[in-house]
């Protein structure tokens, strides 16, 4: 008679406790994948920029496919960017691109940061990851500044 309120209790926190854990663990591995797909799109953009920063490699335009999956375990993900100077006191200091890529339908949320010269300029574009056209590109001017964007 006195284990039967425990007995009880324990039909309902047990599961309760299991589906609390594994909404976490969830998360996390959500958050892990979409790191690892800013990681790589950021890496992108950068040997996109580091390319065509070259005074050998003449003006013209390069696109490249991100690579990255579409989804992340069934959602796709949309990502922005905004480029930021290292020196506000520098005119011809480094230049980070902040990469953010958000998870459809969830919180989920990451950023990251890429190097780049003092000659990039950032286009705003929106990656989309689902699109069967999404990819990273890169326009060399005459005048030596790289236009890095998202396009479709």
């Amino acid at each position: 008679m006195i284990m039967i309120p425990v007995l009880i209790l324990q039909i309902f926190l047990l599961p309760l406790t299991a589906s609390w854990l594994m909404n976490i663990w969830v998360d996390q591995r959500r958050t892990l994948a979409l790191k690892d797909a800013t990681s790589h799109l950021g890496s992108t953009l950068q040997q996109l920029y580091f390319s065509l920063d070259h005074t050998t490699v003449p003006a013209g335009k390069l696109t490249c496919s991100t690579g990255l999956p579409p989804l992340i375990e069934d959602q796709y993900y949309t990502g922005i960017a905004v480029l930021r100077s290292a020196s506000s006191t520098e005119p011809n200091s480094s230049k980070f691109l902040e990469i953010t890529l958000t998870l459809a339908t969830t919180k989920i949320s990451v950023d990251s940061l890429t190097t780049l010269g003092p000659n990039v300029i950032w286009k705003n574009s929106t990656f989309v990851s689902n699109s069967p056209t999404a990819i990273v590109a890169a326009e060399k001017f005459l005048n030596g500044t790289i236009n890095l964007s998202f396009e479709e």
